[in-house]
């Protein structure tokens, strides 16, 4: 997901994504621990999925503060 994608969405609807976005991350882990999944990789890109969207939930709750 890209920067630009993440901005258009709400602050209430990037809470959630980044709840189901660690839920996915911990099952990820898990499966690769067992050897159910082969691409690693995809752990990687959802983990910088998660820091784009919490730099962007962070950026929005400063401008609500204020």
């Amino acid at each position: 997901m890209k920067m630009v994608e993440v901005r258009k969405i709400s602050t209430v609807d990037l809470t959630v994504q980044t709840t189901k976005l660690r839920e996915e991350i911990a099952e990820l882990r898990r499966k690769i621990h067992q050897g159910e999944v082969s691409n690693v990789r995809l752990i990687r890109q959802k983990r910088k999925d998660l820091a784009r969207m919490l730099t962007v939930l962070s950026e929005q709750l400063s401008k609500e503060k204020m």
